[in-house]
């Protein structure tokens, strides 16, 4: 039996990983203050005790707009916690999945990206996470790095859940209705990562829900499901908005629809459209 090491365990998408993990797997979890990505004796440390065939790394510094005043930290953890992580793979001969992000693409492009497309970030944290993406593969030859986009779940911190607090306690809101993307549930990619460690692949692969959407659109979304499954009591008025108009210190790409054809060939299913995911998470909130 594989055994399989989480890092990140705590996170949205070490929870989903941990809900819907194989039978056939030996799983592993641990986040802070268990490990410390950064440091490497840390690792160390912990691969051997745990000696996995597999690492999946679910550890990122993700709050986009503090990395760009808290750059060192970023970097810190997104660039060479990931470095750490894949030379400690590549010295034990361990597989190393890597978890990254659509920021990573300039979002100029009004066509999906394609895994092996140039990337050209804007923000601290897509050029930290662009970072780490290159050291795991340098490091790790037989390394897998997973990108997504736009990840929400029923745990943690994210869009939905901040849309729904907002709806409950407004009248009106206005979305940014310019930035155009692929809402990911959590679940699917969780899904999608126990595929591919089934698989031999390496190189760099998407996942997120198929369709497209602008953040106008995914509150939209958000306000008719939850109303219409009595999450919410009464629908507000959403107004689309310009990114000129809500200004944030990081920036965002326009554009940044990701190709999962490779991977959805590799594992020989279809994702599902975004607002399929979206109702059997906001269901699942409900329960």
């Amino acid at each position: 039996m594989n055994r399989v090491l989480i890092v990140g365990a705590h996170g949205q998408l070490g929870f989903e990983l941990q809900r819907c993990t194989p039978p056939n797997l030996d799983v592993v979890t641990v986040g802070r203050p268990e490990i410390d990505i950064t440091d490497s004796n840390s690792i160390e440390h912990i691969v051997q005790q745990y000696q996995p065939d597999v690492m999946i790394n679910a550890a990122a510094y993700t709050a986009v707009d503090k990395a760009e005043s808290d750059e060192p930290q970023a970097w810190l953890v997104n660039h060479k916690g990931a470095e750490n992580l894949a030379a400690s793979a590549a010295s034990s001969d361990i597989r190393l999945i890597h978890v990254s992000t659509d920021f990573v693409f300039a979002g100029q492009s009004c066509r999906p990206r394609q895994p092996n497309d140039a990337a050209a970030p804007r923000s601290v944290y897509g050029k930290s996470k662009l970072a780490g993406e290159r050291a795991v593969l340098q490091q790790a030859k037989n390394a897998l790095v997973v990108r997504t986009s736009w990840l929400y779940s029923s745990h943690g911190q994210n869009f939905v859940k901040t849309m729904l607090r907002l709806m409950g306690e407004r009248d009106s809101l206005g979305i940014v209705v310019d930035q155009v993307g692929a809402p990911t549930w959590a679940n699917l990619l969780a899904e999608t990562l126990w595929g591919l460690v089934a698989t031999d692949a390496t190189g760099i692969y998407h996942c997120s829900n198929n369709g497209v959407a602008s953040w106008y659109d995914f509150a939209v979304a958000i306000q008719e499901e939850a109303v219409s499954i009595g999450l919410l009591r009464k629908m507000i008025a959403v107004t689309p908005i310009k990114t000129e108009a809500y200004p944030l210190p990081a920036e965002r790409p326009a554009y940044s629809v990701l190709d999962v054809s490779a991977t959805e060939q590799l594992l020989g299913r279809q994702f599902p459209h975004w607002r399929e995911s979206l109702r059997a998470m906001l269901l699942e909130l409900k329960k």
